[in-house]
């Protein structure tokens, strides 16, 4: 359908259901700007200023045995 056809479909309807597409529609407005505002914007990572700030700790090169260890220590597992 194109969009005269709909305007002329949707005009024929009784005002019930003229006034039910009109709330539809603001419903799927809504909804789709709540999914377009949660979208996360692409970054380049490596310019972030926390990228590398731990590469010289010497407790950090095994990365796993690191949290391993937290994880033991403060949780016990």
């Amino acid at each position: 359908m194109i969009n005269e056809e709909i305007l002329r479909e949707i005009k024929s309807l009784p005002l019930e259901a003229q006034k039910q597409i009109e709330d539809f529609v603001a419903f799927l407005r809504e909804r789709y700007k709540k999914a377009q505002s949660k979208s996360v914007p692409t970054t380049d990572l490596e310019a972030e200023a926390f990228v590398g700030m731990w590469k010289e700790r010497e407790d950090m090169h095994d990365a796993s045995a690191w949290v391993r260890n937290l994880r033991e220590t403060h949780w016990g597992k």
